[in-house]
């Protein structure tokens, strides 16, 4: 499994609205040009509804 920074997160969430599921924010994230492992993590992430980047990325990294 390839290795996913911070950094790679917020570029590849660039230009999302909070709340946001966990769709959108994959479907964006893939848009933006993210990695097929980060898409799946958020796909694939507990949590269907993020409030904030923050939320995003305990979901991704634990």
């Amino acid at each position: 499994m390839a290795s996913i920074n911070p950094i790679e997160l917020q570029k590849a969430l660039k230009g999302a609205d909070y709340p946001a599921s966990r769709d959108d924010l994959a479907s964006l994230a893939k848009n933006n040009g993210a990695g097929s492992d980060l898409v799946e993590r958020i796909s694939n992430a507990k949590t269907e509804r993020f409030d904030g980047p923050d939320d995003v990325q305990k979901a991704v990294f634990g």
